[in-house]
């Protein structure tokens, strides 16, 4: 696999999604869960979304239940509280698991390509990877930082 494009996800009403879809777009890609510390950076995803979409960016959120047990509603749980609570509108795909056996192949290539400081494993929700307008990673971004402080890398690459 040569970029983000060569995979598929299932979004959250289950429909799979070929992620040559996004082609030509730049892309933050994030771990995410309802019941995290990190879960009000949703407010700050979906704001660089609507700010940034007609340039050409997308959010892909990826719910996990992983670290914590933060996630632990079905598909339609995840989309009711983040339409309710924050007026998720980037798209959001269904429940995966991004370290282990299970990890879905997106994330085993998220993580090939950009190790993080205690190496390649996620270590919490909210991790999040700045994918290029070719598909490529550029850069992995820790949980504490936020959508905002990323805003100027993103639209060094629009």
């Amino acid at each position: 696999m040569s970029s983000v494009y060569d995979f598929t996800a299932k979004l959250l009403s289950g429909d799979d999604v070929p992620l040559k879809r996004f082609e030509g777009k730049v892309l933050l890609i994030v771990n995410t869960a309802s019941k995290c510390g990190f879960t009000p950076q949703y407010e700050g995803l979906e704001a660089l979304h609507r700010e940034l979409s007609p340039r050409g960016f997308s959010v892909l959120g990826f719910p996990c239940n992983q670290f914590g047990a933060q996630e632990p509603g079905d598909a339609k749980a995840i989309a009711d509280f983040c339409e309710s609570k924050y007026d998720v509108s980037f798209p959001l795909f269904a429940k995966i698991d991004v370290n282990g056996a299970r990890a879905h192949p997106l994330y085993n290539y998220l993580k090939g390509e950009k190790s993080g400081l205690l190496g390649a494993s996620i270590k919490w929700n909210f991790t999040k990877f700045l994918v290029d307008r070719a598909g490529r990673v550029v850069a992995r971004h820790a949980p504490t930082a936020t959508p905002q402080g990323l805003k100027k890398d993103i639209e060094a690459l629009l």
